[in-house]
Formats: C-alpha cells, sequence, structure tokens
C-alpha cells in the first residue's frame, strides 16, 4: 500500500500571505463546463449514443474517432444537434457568480477544458459569465480529449507554466464532475476537485479525487485558508 502526499497551496488571503512560507502558489484553475459550470444534463450522453447505436460502454468520441472518416461529419452533426437543444435550458451552477468574481479580483487565471464544441460554451459565457475571462478554452477540437492530460498542459504551457515537453502542470486546480476531469487532473499533474452531485458518488473517494465540494462557492474560503487536498492512498495489487 502507497500514499501520496496532499497536494496543497499557499493560502491566498493576503493577510495570510504575508507570513513565510514555503507552500506553491496557486497559478491558474481549469473547468469543466457541463455539469460543472453549469448544471449536469447528463440525458444528453444517453441521446447522442441513441443517435449513434452504441451502448453506455462505449465512449462518444473515441466512437466517432474510429468511424470512416467519410461518416464521422454526419456523427459529429448528431452530436452538436443534441448540445444545441440542451443549450437552451444551460442553467449555472449555484455559486459559480461567486467563485469567479472571487477569482477575478485574486488574479486568478482561468480556464476551460471540456469535451463539448465552441457553441454551448460561448453560449454559456455570454449569458452568465460576461465580463469574466477564460483563456484559452479548449473544446473537443483539440485533440486528444479527455481524459487525456493534453489539453489542461496545453493550459499550463499557453499561461508560460511549462518548457515544452515538460509533463506536470503542479500549479493548476482541475475542477469538474467526471471521471475524465479528475483522471486528466491527475495525468497532469494537478491538483483535482470534484464538484459532487447525485450520479457521482462513485469519485468521491476515488484516488483521482483530491478534494470534493458541493457547491462552486465553497472553494472560496478553501482558496482563501489554503488548499489542501485529502492524502490519497492507492492500494497496490502486488
Amino acid at each position: 500500500m502507497a500514499s501520496s502526499s496532499a497536494k496543497r497551496f499557499a493560502p491566498l488571503r493576503e493577510s495570510l500571505r504575508a507570513s513565510p512560507s514555503d507552500l506553491p502558489v496557486l497559478k491558474g484553475v481549469v473547468f469543466d463546463m457541463d455539469g460543472t459550470l453549469c448544471e449536469p444534463q447528463t440525458y444528453m450522453f444517453t441521446d447522442m449514443r441513441n443517435a449513434l447505436g452504441i451502448t453506455k460502454a462505449t465512449d462518444i468520441l473515441e466512437h466517432v474517432e474510429s468511424l470512416p472518416a467519410a461518416e464521422q461529419e454526419t456523427a459529429l452533426e448528431a452530436i452538436r444537434a443534441i448540445e444545441r437543444k440542451a443549450m437552451a435550458a444551460q442553467t449555472p451552477q449555484p455559486g459559480l457568480a461567486n467563485l469567479m468574481s472571487y477569482l477575478d479580483a485574486r488574479g486568478v487565471p482561468k480556464a476551460i477544458c471540456t469535451r463539448n464544441f465552441d457553441v454551448p460554451v460561448r453560449n454559456l459565457l455570454d449569458n452568465h459569465l460576461a465580463g469574466s475571462v477564460f483563456h484559452p478554452i479548449v473544446t473537443r477540437d483539440f485533440r486528444p480529449p479527455k481524459p487525456d492530460p493534453a489539453g489542461i498542459l496545453h493550459i499550463a504551457r499557453h499561461w508560460g507554466l511549462l518548457r515544452e515537453g515538460d509533463p506536470d502542470a503542479s500549479g493548476l486546480i482541475m475542477v469538474g464532475d467526471s471521471m475524465d476531469d479528475m483522471t486528466a487532473g491527475r495525468k497532469a499533474g494537478a491538483a483535482t476537485v470534484l464538484l459532487a452531485n447525485d450520479v457521482n458518488r462513485e469519485l468521491l473517494d476515488h484516488h483521482h479525487t483530491d478534494l470534493v465540494i458541493q457547491s462552486l462557492d465553497e472553494l472560496v474560503d478553501i482558496l482563501e485558508e489554503g488548499f489542501r487536498g485529502r492524502e490519497i492512498v492507492v492500494r497496490s495489487s502486488t
């Protein structure tokens, strides 16, 4: 059995930052979109699989990429049509505005890494987060998508935190609601925060999850006082 050290960041509260600390400084926060910045619309995934004729065991994007090139655009458009329809019912997560205002006030960079396409992302930003900057925004046009860490590493590199080929984004936090989010963040070296909901309870104790919150604005006090993830214990198979 092996235990990894808890992920930690220095407090963002100015009075606490004045005290000497050897803790790393938070360099930025990366957010998933569906189920994270906006409330879950999990029915979309059932609709997508029905449209593509695949089961829950098959990853949607992997299935599309496995199709002959001539069929891929038709499959992608079927997915996009479902996302556009769901976009009309997008609802921001509770605590969204408070957390974004806080990060903006503290000067913490924000980015998005999603398996969605750009139109629903822009709809959310325009209607619920006007004036709050997310850059870069990594959508499914970026290859490979989550759970691969490439999108998060791209963001870290864009922010000047990595040299080309450096595999570690340990200065970042990845906030999401799915296994793809937690795995991508862990593989990138980032701290991971799970936004818990009724369908992701199996991830609360997963070894890729550093911290669990019930509402986005819980992160305000956590970051003010100093982020500390839980000790992760991974049982060896040998």
